[in-house]
């Protein structure tokens, strides 16, 4: 049942959906995409060789929206996931999401965990002991799903680049 309300609700046409709080334009006719919602800030990490760091990669989510937690609340829902892909002799330990607000809205019958305004996701960095120090990005998505009080927007993925400096 709840699996029904939740995609029928995600299943609606976005014409009918009112705009962000503060803006003066008009959802009506257009499109909204679930990255064009979720700003992303990663900072920038520095190792020794053979150390670890945790890399920050803040999240900016646009007023009126919300994303899924990691995990999420149900099985069906798509979570808000950050893969890291290891390069120049730097891996990924793990990745740690943030505590989730939990809300309820009008498509569900119970309460989902959700991301809301400004939140933070942190990845372990480990540098090998043969590391050469310099900068490098390490190429991360971000996969993400918006939703407003009313309907939820196709799930979509956004490139981030990590930036690392190996001392």
């Amino acid at each position: 049942m709840i699996a029904c309300l939740y995609l029928a609700a995600c299943s609606r046409p976005t014409e009918s959906n009112t705009p962000p709080a503060g803006s003066n334009e008009s959802t009506e006719g257009r499109r909204i995409a679930s990255v064009d919602v979720v700003k992303v800030s990663p900072e920038e990490v520095t190792l020794e060789p053979g150390g670890t760091a945790d890399a920050l990669v803040r999240l900016t989510i646009d007023k009126g929206f919300h994303v899924n937690a990691n995990p999420p609340s149900f099985s069906y829902l798509k979570a808000t996931e950050l893969e890291v892909k290891p390069d120049a002799g730097i891996s990924i330990d793990f990745t740690t999401y943030p505590d989730p607000l939990t809300r309820s809205f009008e498509f569900s019958e119970k309460p989902i965990a959700v991301y809301e305004g400004e939140t933070q996701i942190t990845v372990r960095l480990k540098a090998d002991r043969t590391a050469k120090p310099g900068r490098t990005n390490l190429a991360a998505t971000l996969r993400v799903q918006a939703c407003d009080e009313k309907v939820c927007y196709a799930p979509g993925t956004k490139d981030v680049s990590i930036p690392v400096v190996v001392q």
